[in-house]
């Protein structure tokens, strides 16, 4: 367990020269996952004295519905915690909200530090660790943040229905029984509706740079994913083959 110990520096927070959450019209949300209740009451506090709004998670599932429900501005994310780790909650969250993602955890191994950058996160900082250079990193993310936090969380295309957030699709309410990668691929292709993707892009983004996967391999995904969502896979209305090129997902059929 590791506790913060910058009691004396909470003392230099002066309320009056209000930070940049505090001239704010609507105050930043701030997304706390942690499970350790000591951290979760500590960072309550040095947020909350700098008018940040703050909702807690204490799990991955519960984090994910928390964004859900109440859209963060910024989220800050353990990495050590119950059901799913850090790098799964950043990896879904990532893929739906744009909500700056500091990592605030206790694990120092350069590859974890690399991996969770690599998943989309924008920042990490190591615990223990001083309140005003959290507070610091947090006002240099969101400044940096200017774009609104929240992407379309649900794609509907067609009778095709893709919910990023709980990675389903649904077709007329039934969900649709997806492999993890089935699924990354639609999702990707969703976020890019009405465009034709590289197919390079496309491998890029499911499978990652570092692992091999050929045109070959995406277009036995493409089959199956063809088979579980088209009327007519034969006849795709859908998930439209660009000779070539790559793929687009139709908008309208």
């Amino acid at each position: 367990m590791y506790f913060i110990v910058q009691y004396p520096e909470w003392g230099t927070c002066s309320l009056a020269q209000p930070t940049f959450a505090a001239v704010k019209t609507m105050a930043p949300r701030v997304l706390v996952v942690d499970d350790d209740v000591a951290v979760q009451r500590l960072l309550k506090v040095v947020l909350s004295r700098e008018a940040y709004e703050v909702k807690i998670a204490a799990s991955g599932s519960e984090a994910l519905e928390v964004a859900r429900e109440h859209p963060p501005s910024l989220v800050i994310l353990d990495l050590s915690l119950p059901e799913s780790d850090g790098l799964e909650v950043c990896r879904k969250l990532r893929a739906w909200s744009k909500a700056p993602i500091l990592v605030l955890t206790g694990i120092r191994k350069d590859e974890t530090k690399i991996e969770v950058l690599d998943l989309g996160a924008d920042d990490y900082v190591t615990k223990p660790f001083a309140s005003g250079e959290l507070l610091a990193r947090m006002r240099a993310l969101l400044r940096r943040s200017a774009s609104p936090m929240i992407l379309q969380s649900t794609i509907r295309v067609g009778e095709i229905e893709i919910d990023l957030a709980q990675r389903e699709v649904r077709i007329a309410g039934e969900i649709k029984r997806l492999t993890r990668t089935e699924f990354d691929i639609v999702a990707f292709l969703a976020q890019n509706a009405g465009a034709v993707v590289d197919s390079s892009v496309i491998i890029n983004k499911v499978w990652g740079s570092e692992y091999f996967a050929g045109p070959e391999t995406l277009r036995v995904h493409i089959a199956h994913l063809r088979k579980k969502l088209e009327p007519q896979p034969a006849l795709p209305r859908y998930i439209i083959t660009e000779p070539g090129v790559g793929y687009r997902l139709k908008i309208s059929h």
